[in-house]
């Protein structure tokens, strides 16, 4: 499968603090990819790298072909690639249905419409409260607010930021379960940074394990679900308990 984003080598530091080191990170067309790893591990940092909130001191980011180190997160949004931040940052005081239409605000307004149902099929929940301020939804409803702004423009690829924060499984469950099905019916690639492991294993083909700024491990779900390392580390397994 042909990457659609490559990134190789990147170096990102804060001040002269190091936060990333020589990491490299594939996403193809249409596929899950899970960035894995305790916090403090560089997660968010990468994600923040690849949607040009931060400038790597060293390294490649290439999305669609093209290098996009250096360029405006407002350009990449133009160009297919979104940020869904983690920690649900809203604009409190607008409603559902006007948060959306910030996420909007490249698209001609003739599409808009068409975009807002498509949200709201996908979280129905957000359709009922609409006219409600977002401020007022709760964790979960928030969550699916910051996905379906990220997803109005029906971006190439989604970077999504421990969606799991906070939320009861069964509302985590919902989630991803329609992450994953935009992914399948619209060709949406995606990267997670998730510290709930076994949630992103379940939806990921593919995922990476950071620790202290590096990638440690890689591979397959299967491949990872199985690495004795990352099941006592992050699943909470003892090797002998198989």
């Amino acid at each position: 499968m042909a990457a659609l984003l490559c990134v190789e080598r990147i170096d990102v530091a804060y001040g002269r603090l190091p936060a990333l080191r020589g990491v490299s990170v594939e996403v193809g067309a249409g596929q899950i990819v899970a960035l894995l790893g305790s916090n403090g591990a560089g997660k968010s940092t990468l994600l923040k790298a690849i949607s040009g909130l931060l400038t790597p001191t060293a390294g490649s980011i290439r999305f669609a072909g093209g290098e996009i180190v250096g360029r405006r997160p407002s350009m990449l949004v133009r160009r297919g690639l979104v940020h869904a931040a983690e920690r649900r940052p809203l604009f409190g005081d607008f409603t559902v249905e006007e948060n959306l239409e910030v996420g909007a605000w490249s698209l001609p307004r003739n599409r808009v419409q068409v975009a807002r149902e498509e949200a709201y099929g996908n979280f129905p929940i957000l359709g009922e409260r609409r006219r409600q301020r977002a401020a007022t939804l709760s964790g979960g409803e928030q969550q699916m607010l910051v996905i379906a702004r990220a997803l109005m423009t029906r971006p190439r690829l989604l970077l999504l930021d421990e969606p799991s924060l906070g939320l009861a499984p069964l509302i985590v469950q919902f989630i991803y379960g329609q992450v994953a099905r935009v992914s399948r019916e619209h060709g949406l690639a995606v990267l997670v940074a998730e510290p709930n492991v076994d949630m992103a294993l379940g939806v990921a083909a593919h995922g990476y394990v950071l620790e202290t700024g590096s990638v440690v491990t890689s591979g397959s779900a299967a491949t990872l679900r199985a690495n004795d390392a990352v099941r006592q580390s992050y699943l909470g397994e003892r090797a002998d308990a198989r």
